[in-house]
């Protein structure tokens, strides 16, 4: 990754950030560990979130923490995973809620790209990570550029949903200003949480909030 290739609509809000040193770091940090490792996902999908969803288009924001570090697995897009590769238990529990909540049957694939292009932003608070490593590329500036995209979301932007699972999502809502945006906070759907994430129905109530603004409902079958 020499410049980050994104989506036009991404790179005046966010040359900012590009250009501090931080984030120079970081690029220097990913050029030395692909030198000796495998980096997940691939370059060119490292900002599929920001590919495939504009700006401007953003309808719901859902935040994740690492991208999968198994082979194939990752696809820059957060609980996400690439066409062909086994489903990961905490994708089960998010399509067997969206079954529940809005009658969608689980479908074969685990690739959420049909959802990002309808303007829901997949985003991992770590964008990369070493192959087999869970956490190798935490604390390496990663989570201090998202955590400025959630910012900027929320400065920028009026009436998102914002779906925060877990308490490591869940510490973002102070990023964001719950009274212009739609806060929805649930346990992580993670198998370790015991099916507590079930029966949220975060999924029809972002589809109400979108309906009552006039807006465009998501499609959450896939």
């Amino acid at each position: 990754m020499i410049d980050p290739e994104i989506h036009e609509s991404w790179k005046k809000p966010l040359r900012a950030e590009f250009n501090q040193d931080y984030f120079q770091n970081l690029k220097s940090f990913l050029v030395e560990e692909k030198k000796n490792n495998i980096i997940y996902p691939p370059g060119k999908l490292i900002f599929s979130a920001f590919n495939f969803t504009p700006f401007d288009k953003i309808k719901v924001v859902i935040i994740g923490q690492d991208p999968y570090h198994g082979p194939g697995q990752a696809n820059g897009f957060c609980f996400s995973v690439n066409d062909g590769v086994r489903l990961p238990p905490s994708l089960v529990n998010i399509f067997k809620e969206v079954k529940e909540d809005c009658g969608c049957e689980i479908p074969f694939t685990g690739n959420l790209e049909g959802w990002a292009k309808q303007g829901v932003f997949l985003l991992n608070a770590t964008l990369t990570v070493r192959a087999n490593t869970a956490g190798s590329h935490q604390n390496k500036g990663w989570e201090q550029f998202t955590d400025a995209v959630i910012k900027l979301i929320s400065d920028e932007r009026e009436h998102v949903v914002f779906m925060l699972w877990g308490n490591y999502a869940r510490a973002k809502a102070q990023l964001i200003d719950g009274s212009k945006h739609l806060i929805l906070e649930a346990a992580h759907p993670s198998p370790l949480a015991r099916g507590a994430f079930f029966g949220s129905k975060h999924f029809s109530k972002a589809n109400a909030y979108l309906k009552d603004l006039g807006k465009e409902e998501i499609d959450w079958c896939l």
